[in-house]
């Protein structure tokens, strides 16, 4: 077949789906009241599907029905986990441990899988948390070389592949440029599109902000830490960012609902 050079794609898909990334901080501080400012935010934004770290244990069924996200799954401890909610049901739904077993706390990492199946053919999503620790990269890139081996094991290529969540770690990590094509690749063929470098505003997009109260107290810098990745487009440019902006950043009631901001983007679809 000849290379299209004005259309490598084949003619581009006009219509879009939402996703969702947001680190909810589990049940700490004022949960109920944040657990409100939680549901408003994402009520506001329509997404499709979402992806949720540190969401508790019944917070696919408490959230998923509020938002009209009826299809769910989770992984992880009833404290905290992985949430995948979804306006479409999901089939294939799978958990995988990232890294070496046995870290102490907050070094382990985690990756769920489901696909969903819309109206326009399936999409394929993943959740992912990484271990949060600074000094940790050497770990954070075993894990990102076992979530490249999940990805390339569950996913097929000719549906989108969106993996959303908190990976700790900056664009200019070595973990996160192993993601994006900038580093040895995680597993072969697996390269990933940044969503907010692709289609956010232009800014830095710290998701970890010393403008959020809940951050203050740690002490750490400004960072850009969750994500939302998509595989390189399919055909009709099947996953391609087209816009991408940050979530969570006010308050309210009074209360910022997270200690992290979200990430929406919209894909194409």
């Amino acid at each position: 077949m000849t290379y299209d050079i004005e259309e490598p794609y084949g003619p581009l898909i006009e219509t879009t789906l939402r996703f969702a990334s947001w680190n909810v901080w589990a049940r700490h501080g004022p949960w109920r009241e944040r657990e409100r400012g939680i549901v408003e935010v994402l009520t506001a934004a329509v997404p499709d599907l979402a992806v949720l770290v540190e969401a508790w244990g019944d917070a696919s069924e408490s959230l998923g029905g509020a938002l009209g996200l009826p299809h769910h799954a989770f992984a992880g401890s009833p404290e905290s986990g992985i949430a995948i909610l979804s306006r479409w049901p999901l089939t294939g739904i799978e958990h995988r441990d990232l890294g070496t077993p046995g870290r102490q706390a907050g070094d382990q990492g985690l990756a769920l899988f489901a696909r969903a199946m819309g109206p326009r053919g399936p999409v394929q999503a993943v959740g992912a948390v990484l271990g949060w620790k600074l000094g940790h990269s050497h770990r954070r890139q075993e894990q990102v070389r076992d979530l490249g081996a999940f990805v390339r094991e569950k996913a097929d290529r000719d549906a989108p592949v969106v993996v959303g969540g908190d990976f700790n770690a900056d664009p200019d990590s070595d973990e996160i440029r192993m993601l994006t094509g900038r580093a040895a690749v995680t597993a072969p063929g697996v390269v990933f599109y940044d969503a907010w470098e692709v289609a956010g505003d232009g800014t830095p997009g710290a998701t970890w902000s010393g403008e959020n109260p809940w951050t203050r107290p740690v002490l750490w810098p400004d960072r850009r830490i969750d994500y939302v990745f998509s595989a390189w487009p399919r055909p009709g440019g099947a996953g391609h960012p087209v816009r991408c902006e940050l979530l969570g950043t006010e308050p309210v009631g009074g209360v910022v609902p997270s200690d992290h901001y979200g990430v929406l983007a919209d894909l194409r679809y």
